[in-house]
């Protein structure tokens, strides 16, 4: 039973919150959803703006987007992940299969993601540059996206750039994660199948029983598979199905293939992706794919409401003053940040209640 001034409060909120179709946001779905690049990558824009008017018109476009594509029976594409560490050669990998997809008559899109700097917030976002016969091709879109500080390898609005292109008719979405190594997980959340991208001769049977990235790839493979590297590529490769005879495995029919490719050569891509179609075609029929899809948007919605919280509670006065009157106790040691934090709660709610 909700409370007479808690009532009051949620119809507050939901009536500032509700989804309410603009005749921008309206013109920019069907932009986007007619194939124009152009109002796809405005759309982006939007989406990661900080500006709270600019928040508000990104959800109605995302909203919109969706609503008009679904009403157009669309087929589900394929959200492909390619995760490594710096050096593995991930951007001409995603060229030379995207262009191999382009190929075969598919849309692909790229969303590569970009460290940003602790100082500036700024990011190169060089990305399309080195991809530059897949940036021709008019059934490719690519776009950079800075981290904006956030850890997990992702962006914080990737996964909504994810649905604006699907949104947009993109048969394939390939993400490029921010190139740390292990602790790079949360693309997991963003995409069907995950590939782990390595460079040859990248460490022993150790390095590749290590936790993180690898227990989260569906495929491995190794790049520059060729010339002088060749043979140190398939002593990586051995040492990575070695270890995967050690870990857990995620399903218990699929064991991730390891493959040894060349991006510069073209060697090995085909059979790469034949690999994802495999893959997703055997979590399709366990019916694992929509599952996996509903477990990732519930984890989204969470992730969301953890963010637009924590910044709601930071514009409130009653906290802004409560945190402004901890901070020499904190920098003193003798007030702890978890029960400081607590108190910035208990004065959110505080404010809440009496609004």
């Amino acid at each position: 039973k909700i409370s007479h001034f808690s009532e009051k409060y949620l119809i507050r909120q939901l009536s500032t919150l509700s989804v309410k179709t603009t005749p921008f946001a309206s013109n920019l779905a069907k932009g986007l959803v007619s194939g124009d690049r152009r109002q796809l990558a405005r759309a982006i824009t939007l989406v990661e703006s900080k500006k709270a008017e600019d928040s508000r018109k990104a959800d109605v476009l995302l909203d919109e987007a969706l609503s008009f594509r679904k009403s157009l029976g669309a087929k589900e594409c394929v959200r492909m992940g390619i995760a490594g560490p710096p050096g593995a050669g991930k951007s001409t990998f995603i060229e030379a299969l995207g262009m191999k997809l382009v190929e075969h008559g598919k849309k692909v899109a790229v969303v590569s993601i970009d460290p940003s700097s602790v100082r500036t917030g700024g990011s190169i976002l060089g990305d399309k540059t080195r991809m530059t016969e897949l940036s021709r091709e008019k059934n490719a879109f690519i776009r950079a996206c800075p981290t904006g500080g956030v850890l997990g390898g992702l962006s914080a609005h990737t996964n909504s750039v994810v649905l604006l292109c699907q949104a947009a008719g993109y048969d394939i979405i390939i993400v490029e994660t921010v190139g740390l190594g292990q602790s790079e997980v949360e693309i997991e959340q963003t995409v069907d199948v995950l590939t782990l991208l390595l460079p040859p001769a990248n460490g022993d049977e150790l390095q590749g029983s290590k936790k993180g990235i690898v227990e989260s790839a569906d495929i491995v493979a190794v790049n520059k598979a060729d010339g002088d590297l060749l043979q140190n590529a398939k002593r990586t490769a051995a040492d990575y199905r070695n270890a995967f005879n050690f870990n857990r495995l995620k399903f218990p029919f699929w064991v991730p293939p390891v493959l040894l490719c060349s991006a510069k050569d073209g060697t090995g891509i085909e059979e790469l992706w034949a690999e994802v179609e495999k893959y997703m075609g055997e979590l399709e029929a366990r019916g694992l794919l929509m599952e996996k899809r509903i477990s990732q948007g519930r984890y989204w919605m969470l992730k969301h409401l953890e963010r637009q919280l924590s910044q709601r509670a930071l514009r409130n006065r009653m906290v802004q003053l409560k945190a402004g009157s901890m901070e020499r106790d904190l920098a003193a040691g003798v007030l702890g940040p978890r029960l400081a934090a607590e108190r910035l709660i208990e004065s959110f709610v505080s404010s809440i209640k009496s609004s």
